[in-house]
């Protein structure tokens, strides 16, 4: 923002205010979704989006750059929460993996393109540049059918039929499916016991009503509270917010080239995120994970020690190397596993009828994790370049035991087995 003259203060105030917007918009996100549909929920993210890059692009004062991020904000909120729901909820149980890890390589593309023609373009360009991919996704949403489990929730009952033949095709079976997916809609199940139907479950999803915030925290949802809540957590204050802000002042600090450091990264990024791709519906959430974990760990390790040998001043002219290798590690091991995987079992393990709830919640911690971090980070790096990393590292490590304790594997699953096994209808029939 050389042209607004932003100080050290307003850098950082700039960069974690993007955080704030998206608890905006994470807090709304699940009842947009909930009462007016995935698609409609995406189209409100989009228009922020879109309000926001012109915003940014138009500024004549810096206080116009801080609306514009909001803006942007509050648009990646709504998006982070809704559109791994809306992959989870339309996908076949055999390429959900698969479907939401694409989202997340599309957002690794995304950066990538960024930070590259950034590099050489002014950034009002690159703000009317971010405008183009939002108005693209605007502009197919009507062509897009509604998530067949929303539908089904609502009682649009032939709607959810429609949608479903539409997803897997003309000449599809879809009877299966879609009575599943009945089965354990509590809608269905009013309908069916006035009509004397004697059904599994019934009882139990009778008693299941849409849930506040406040209602999720009961026993029968606490151990999901935990993992959805608990990877979240662990993922923010691993690092990525403020390792992915200032990695240029990182190799800057490292004493390493900036130019080639990025290109480096971009490199690594985009293939271990098409690796994970490939891989999640055939290893498995969970392996991937912790894989992807034990890199991050490693990763921050490499750069603490890095910042430790360089205030040392020792081994010289390893630390800029051991750095470099440090953050490849770390954004290849995020990109393989650890900055998708979260979001695709938060989508997975609730219930329909506290999925907007519960989704608001966990994209709620997950936004404010990034802003401690992100808003923190300087100060930590100004405290100790080699602690700081240490610290990272640290978490990246409980996050392993975490996975290993906790974190259920969903692959090859429907969302309803997932639940049922997660003892999500623990009444008694």
């Amino acid at each position: 923002m050389h042209d607004l003259n932003l100080g050290v203060a307003q850098y950082s105030t700039f960069g974690s205010i993007l955080s704030i917007g998206a608890m905006i918009g994470a807090i709304v996100s699940g009842r947009i979704a909930d009462y007016a549909g995935r698609r409609v929920a995406m189209g409100f993210s989009e228009v922020f989006c879109i309000l926001g890059w012109l915003t940014i692009a138009f500024s004549k004062v810096a206080w116009w750059l801080y609306v514009g991020r909001l803006l942007i904000g509050c648009g990646i909120g709504l998006l982070s929460y809704v559109v791994p729901v809306y992959v989870a909820e339309i996908t076949p149980k055999n390429l959900r993996g698969t479907f939401a890890a694409v989202h997340q390589f599309m957002i690794c593309f995304g950066l990538s393109v960024t930070y590259l023609i950034g590099s050489y373009l002014n950034w009002r360009i690159l703000a009317i540049i971010g405008t183009i991919p939002c108005l693209l996704q605007l502009l197919s949403l009507p062509f897009i059918p509604d998530s067949p489990r929303w539908l089904a929730k609502i009682g649009r009952l032939k709607e959810c039929d429609s949608a479903l033949q539409r997803l897997r095709g003309k000449n599809a079976d879809v009877y299966q499916e879609a009575t599943d997916i009945r089965v354990n809609n509590k809608f269905l199940f009013i309908r069916m016991l006035n009509l004397g139907y004697n059904l599994d479950y019934t009882k139990a999803l009778q008693r299941q009503t849409e849930a506040s915030i406040i209602g999720l925290f009961q026993l029968q949802y606490l151990k999901l509270l935990i993992i959805g809540v608990g990877l979240m957590i662990l993922q923010q204050f691993g690092g990525i917010g403020g390792i992915t802000f200032y990695t240029n002042s990182i190799f800057i600090s490292a004493g390493f080239s900036v130019s080639i450091g990025i290109i480096a990264t971009v490199s690594v990024k985009i293939p271990l995120t098409t690796l994970g791709v490939l891989l999640m519906d055939k290893c498995g959430r969970r392996p991937l994970l912790l894989v992807a974990a034990m890199g991050t760990c490693l990763g921050c390790f490499l750069l603490g020690l890095s910042f430790f040998l360089q205030d040392m001043h020792i081994w010289k002219g390893v630390s800029p190397i051991m750095a470099l290798f440090g953050l490849l590690a770390y954004m290849g091991s995020f990109s393989l596993g650890m900055g998708g995987i979260p979001w695709i079992i938060m989508s997975e393990i609730f219930p329909i009828n506290v999925k907007g709830s519960a989704g608001s919640f966990v994209t709620l911690v997950s936004w404010l994790c990034t802003l401690i971090v992100s808003y923190a980070f300087n100060f930590l790096m100004s405290w100790s370049s080699e602690g700081t990393f240490f610290l990272f590292s640290g978490i990246c490590g409980l996050t392993v035991i975490f996975v290993a304790k906790l974190v259920p594997e969903t692959k090859g699953r429907t969302l309803e087995e997932i639940q049922a096994s997660l003892n999500l209808y623990s009444t008694k029939m």
